[in-house]
């Protein structure tokens, strides 16, 4: 649809979104926030935590509001302190001006709390992982302190259940994936509407020929399963590439041999340049979508994915990638091995990746909003003719 037509700009419309402080700061939730302000760019953001140092630098030409969070010791940086006082946090902005209002929710920002006649749709990036399905994993795998392990059950406890209450704040819910869209039902028993996350999949091109080194790229967080990849890479020698940062690099680096590099934070355009020359991208983790693997195959290379989430949905078998079904080095080792088997078509590789590009996102989403809200107008306006 011609998004300019939609008339969308005119709305009194604002934008929730979770934390907008983490180190990387060009994740799916950020992206998909650049692509909520193009639709909506008259509307401010509200966040609970914003570190501009962290973010893309267009961020800093728009108008954002924060919670109390941010004011508090250490907000900026370790807000996860302060998990236990983020529904508190808010629920205290103020969107009764709005008439729309977006939420961009993987934590807790759904919560927000909206007039009684304003349109409340939440872009659903994940119920909360660490408490509802992946909650023991995350126990077994995230590195917490002895004074906090004894207090996790009880917050997540609550947290449940205060999520369980806000979900119902919500009119409608878009999500990434139709794998997030069970959980929405199962931890909810919401409907809601797959709209794919934009990747800017034009900044990428297929390359010729290929080197021989596989290739990471992402945030080094434990769920991202990076100690599995380094595992298997240690086993087979063969040479595996790292880009990214995070808390569990420090773990892992001293346990890699030489035939893994590390190279921490790269430019776009460093990313783009591994992408096309790798043999094929590592995909270890469970992702609720996985935007990485999309940039990938259209760089024209092949991903090796584990069998579980999102990228059951954008990787096809035997087209653009190959999945391995165990959470173990040597499934993975198996699947990188039948992949060095397999002719892969780089062209074939970068058409199927087209699909989830960022223009096809800003029209769905475009579109989903404006019959929305007509759809909401006709039901306000039947029911003030019948009261």
């Amino acid at each position: 649809m011609d998004r300019s037509s939609s008339n969308l700009a005119e709305l009194r419309a604002a934008i929730a979104s979770d934390q907008l402080a983490t180190v990387g700061g060009a994740g799916g939730a950020e992206l998909v926030l650049i692509a909520l302000k193009e639709v909506l760019p008259q509307a401010p953001i509200f966040t609970t935590v914003y570190n501009p140092e962290k973010m893309p630098t267009c961020f800093q030409d728009w108008e954002v509001h924060t919670s109390f969070i941010q004011n508090l010791p250490w907000g900026k940086t370790r807000y996860q302190l302060y998990l236990p006082l983020m529904p508190t946090a808010v629920e205290q902005f103020d969107l009764t001006a709005y008439d729309l209002v977006v939420s961009s929710y993987h934590s807790v920002i759904k919560g927000v709390v909206t007039r009684p006649d304003a349109l409340h749709i939440c872009y659903c990036h994940s119920p909360i992982r660490y408490a509802w399905d992946l909650y023991h994993r995350y126990l077994s795998v995230e590195r917490l302190s002895a004074w906090q392990k004894p207090l996790i059950p009880w917050l997540m406890n609550y947290l449940r259940l205060w999520d369980r209450v806000s979900a119902d704040r919500v009119d409608l819910f878009v999500c990434n994936s139709v794998h997030v869209q069970r959980r929405i039902w199962k931890f909810y028993r919401r409907e809601s509407t797959v709209i794919y996350p934009p990747v800017d999949v034009g900044r990428f091109s297929p390359g010729r020929d290929c080197d021989d080194f596989y290739l990471m790229v992402g945030r080094l967080v434990a769920y991202k399963r990076h100690d599995l990849a380094v595992e298997a890479f240690n086993r087979s020698g063969r040479p595996l590439v790292i880009i990214g940062d995070g808390p569990e690099r420090r773990h892992l680096e001293p346990l890699a041999r030489p035939n893994i590099r590390f190279l921490g934070r790269q430019s776009d355009a460093v990313v783009a340049d591994y992408l096309r020359r790798c043999r094929a991208f590592i995909f270890p983790g469970e992702e609720d979508f996985g935007i990485a693997p999309v940039e990938a195959m259209a760089s024209g290379r092949p991903v090796i994915a584990y069998a579980r989430g999102g990228a059951l949905e954008t990787v096809a078998e035997g087209l653009s990638g190959t999945f391995f079904m165990d959470p173990s080095a040597d499934s993975l080792n198996q699947a990188v091995a039948r992949a060095e088997n397999i002719a892969w078509n780089a062209e074939k590789i970068a058409l199927h990746a087209q699909r989830f590009s960022r223009e096809r996102f800003l029209d769905e989403f475009s579109s989903f909003v404006t019959r929305s809200l007509a759809a909401h107008r006709r039901e306000a306006a039947a029911a003030t003719a019948t009261s």
